[in-house]
């Protein structure tokens, strides 16, 4: 098979991307890459500071991949260093700093993670620990010289803290420079990063060429609003899907993202023709419901294959149309709380077993029609149940939540 030309690859890796930063300089290295056969190395930094990769990180790990089907090399770098001075891009406040015993527990749950995307050949995973750890004063102060405060404080979210008077930290300031020094570390010709990289990303350009290398090219992808269709996924939010999830929970979870939405996510989280899809749904040619769960069928098939797909769906529709259980409940035995305890009320119950967060929240779902008992809806909030009758029985709050009920641990 032909390899594609460099117009050919330019137009490709610029799908779906938001900005590419200079286009005209990236066309110029693909060229070049083709002419020499040196594979360009496209740079992708992640910080380990949570236990799951969300489809909103994959957005930037499939671009990544791409480079790595047209023959470039990746470079995964595992921000193990980074990770605990926290990143403030986009962020209101300054970040809470994590022990490097965290930091190495999410960065190997993170990393097998990484491989259901990103291809283990033609890959190079490093740990920015490597060269940021044995930096001396002397090596911090040649960085900060590369850059001013004033440069600093273009930066959206440092600009508006700096106008309320909001404290900014100094090692916040180092933070876009020590994410540059990976550039220079690696040799990156290109970076990808989400659209709340960019500056970061630019930092990177700059430093690289006060460093004597030619500066990277600046790819930056759309971010991905969560489930709550507002706010940008996030694991701190609860508004994610993880890449790891059981099929049902990812497809159950994909059902209800906004209508709105389904074009971006079939775009950015699916292979599938989003074009076409956007097109149909504004004729009215295909129902956002049809849409919605063929964008989710294509998300799960993804990380789970296709056969695992269609059942997922399957059992979906079990819960959700025909209103059965599904057949995988997980059993939990009452907790000690509830020890010795004849009749509980409903709302306490389902707090007790984490189904809701409080009583209040209890009540408001069975008022809502939110709460069945095997299947059956409950409508009383002031319900007491007997605790022995309940054994055996699967408590269900929502479309996604459930627990059988075993007898006491």
């Amino acid at each position: 098979m032909t390899r594609p030309n460099a117009r050919e690859q330019l137009e490709f890796l610029s799908r779906n991307a938001a900005e590419v930063i200079p286009r005209e300089e990236l066309a110029s290295k693909l060229e070049r890459s083709i002419a020499t056969g040196r594979p360009l190395r496209v740079k992708l930094g992640l910080d380990p500071t949570a236990a799951d990769v969300t489809l909103g990180w994959a957005v930037v790990l499939r671009k990544l991949r791409e480079f790595q089907d047209l023959g470039h090399t990746a470079v995964l770098i595992v921000g193990d260093f980074t990770a605990r001075v926290g990143d403030p891009s986009g962020k209101s406040e300054t970040r809470p700093r994590l022990d490097k015993e965290v930091v190495q527990r999410f960065g190997e749950r993170l990393l097998e993670q990484f491989y259901r995307v990103v291809a283990r050949d033609n890959l190079e995973v490093r740990y920015n620990s490597e060269w940021l750890e044995p930096m001396s004063m002397e090596d911090v102060l040649r960085l900060t010289a590369s850059y001013t405060v004033a440069r600093m404080l273009e930066r959206d979210d440092f600009a508006k803290r700096h106008a309320e008077r909001r404290p900014i930290s100094v090692m916040e300031f180092l933070y876009p420079m020590m994410q540059a020094m990976d550039s220079v570390a690696v040799k990156a010709d290109v970076e990808l990063g989400g659209t709340d990289q960019k500056f970061n990303l630019l930092v990177g350009r700059e430093i690289q060429r006060d460093y004597g290398q030619e500066p990277q090219i600046v790819l930056t992808m759309p971010l991905l609003e969560g489930l709550d269709g507002v706010q940008k996924m996030s694991q701190s939010l609860g508004n994610y899907v993880g890449i790891a999830e059981r099929p049902d929970e990812m497809f159950g979870k994909l059902m209800s993202i906004p209508d709105d939405l389904i074009g971006k996510y079939a775009r950015l989280c699916t292979d599938l023709d989003a074009d076409r899809i956007d097109r149909d749904l504004r004729s009215g040619s295909l129902h956002p419901n049809t849409a919605k769960r063929e964008m989710a069928r294509a998300v799960v098939a993804l990380y789970h294959g296709e056969k695992v797909a269609g059942e997922a769906e399957e059992r979906f529709d079990l819960v959700h149309r025909q209103r059965e259980l599904p057949a995988d409940v997980k059993e939990v035995p009452l907790p000690d709380s509830l020890s010795g305890v004849e009749r509980v009320w409903l709302p306490r119950l389902l707090t007790a077993f984490k189904l809701t967060g409080s009583h209040s929240e209890g009540r408001r779902q069975i008022e809502q029609g939110g709460v069945r008992i095997d299947g059956q809806q409950v409508k009383d909030p002031d319900l007491e149940v007997d605790v022995r009758d309940m054994e055996g029985k699967v408590l269900q709050v929502g479309r996604r939540k459930f627990v059988k009920i075993a007898g006491h641990s």
